[in-house]
């Protein structure tokens, strides 16, 4: 009876490490809200143009890869950013199969607009700077299995 108690307190949710870190992650990304409204992004258009904005441009695949998203949810993102005159999608002449995303000159002026959000974000986090950094890492290490 014991060894079914001890199945049962597993799944209560505070003793989840999921629970924490799904909650977590949507308060800190629901922070970036009243800074993305005025460029009109939600958080994962900002961090798709984050990706671009370093890169100039990037394959479809090559983007979902570096934001951990599927085409389903990276193709409506990327026609909403292009209808919005952010980026540009254009077939690969040596694959058509492929799209590659590039910037166009509304997309890069957004940079100098978005330049201060992670500033302004930077202290949302009840983190000493150390704290902060070994979460960075542990969070990388999660992602990296």
């Amino acid at each position: 009876m014991a060894e079914i108690a001890d199945a049962y307190d597993a799944l209560k949710l505070k003793n989840q490490l999921c629970f924490p870190l799904y909650a977590a992650a949507k308060e800190v990304t629901g922070k970036y809200k009243p800074y993305l409204d005025p460029l009109g992004l939600t958080y994962t258009q900002y961090i798709a143009m984050m990706v671009l904005w370093e890169r100039k441009q990037a394959g479809v695949k090559e983007l979902g890869e570096y934001l951990y998203l599927d085409s389903g949810t990276l193709t409506p993102l990327l026609k909403r950013l292009e209808a919005k005159g952010f980026v540009r999608r254009a077939r690969s002449p040596q694959d058509e199969r492929s799209v590659t995303i590039s910037l166009t000159p509304e997309g890069e002026r957004l940079k100098e607009r978005a330049a201060a959000i992670p500033a302004q974000l930077g202290g949302c986090l009840p983190l000493s700077q150390e704290e902060a950094m070994a979460l960075y890492r542990l969070l990388y290490k999660l992602l990296a299995r």
